[in-house]
């Protein structure tokens, strides 16, 4: 007979977790009031200010005290476990994993090189004030990095893209994660890399944090084929399996509120 575990308990639940989270959203709360009432004092008394008082709050509120609420309530509601989502810095489900690759990182890297595609820069400041100066002044930024997205616990190892019309307000991207070693996917399924394929189709507002991102465009498949066709196209030797209906075909909403739509189907690309 199978020796089953003793179940623990769910994480970040005991009595003690809770009286922490209602402590720190209580602090929170104090901080925010405390903040909005000097900013509104010294901003709002005179109408030339006003701008500069609504802008200071919502840069506090979107940037500051929101995040800080989602990175706690989502290690309430959301499992700590693999779901076919990637999730954004604040735990929220984000982009679907629609691709998944076998080969080694450098096999991947020069596949999409070939295929036409730029790897995207690392975010940091300096890179992040070059891309807004560049959306801005809509001018080309080939490798303008990328927001971080979180998988196995871990953001993107690396993004590729294709920049669109010589802006960075629409372009093709993939982020690639590489797996944990010994996983598999569900079903039994084994790939080295997991990737999410979408097409930003311009730049607007976080429905859940009101900080300034890219909205992407719903039909994420069409974006899936794009990819898996570049790089068949530019590589002979790579062969694709799709896997149909490796999930649930659905109609849902990404970390910053914008619809997504799937079919469900994994394409499994493999590199020779």
């Amino acid at each position: 007979m199978t020796n089953l575990k003793k179940l623990e308990p769910l994480k970040n639940t005991s009595p003690f977790s809770i009286m922490k989270g209602a402590v720190f959203f209580a602090l929170l709360i104090c901080i925010t009031a405390l903040v909005v009432f000097l900013i509104s004092k010294f901003t709002f008394s005179s109408s030339k200010s006003i701008l500069l008082g609504v802008f200071g709050i919502w840069a506090f509120l979107s940037y500051i005290t929101i995040p800080r609420v989602h990175r706690r309530l989502t290690k309430l509601y959301l499992p700590d476990y693999y779901i076919g989502r990637a999730r954004t810095g604040e735990g929220l489900l984000s982009d679907p994993i629609n691709v998944a690759f076998i080969g080694s990182k450098k096999d991947v890297i020069n596949v999409m090189q070939k295929a036409g595609w730029v790897q995207a820069d690392k975010m940091s400041t300096k890179t992040a004030l070059k891309m807004v100066t560049h959306t801005l002044s809509r001018k080309s930024y080939p490798g303008a990095p990328v927001h971080s997205m979180y998988l196995f616990n871990k953001k993107q190892d690396f993004t590729f893209q294709q920049e669109i019309g010589g802006t960075t307000t629409k372009r093709h991207h993939i982020r690639f994660w590489k797996t944990p070693k010994g996983w598999y996917l569900p079903g039994g399924a084994k790939a080295d890399w997991l990737a999410a394929a979408t097409y930003d189709k311009k730049v607007g507002l976080s429905l859940f944090t009101l900080q300034i991102t890219h909205k992407i465009n719903a039909d994420i498949d069409t974006e899936r084929d794009f990819v898996v066709n570049t790089i068949i196209k530019s590589n002979p030797g790579a062969k694709v399996e799709i896997k149909k209906k490796f999930s649930s075909a659905y109609h849902d909403i990404n970390g910053g509120g914008d619809m997504i739509k799937t079919d469900g189907s994994m394409p499994f690309v493999r590199f020779r």
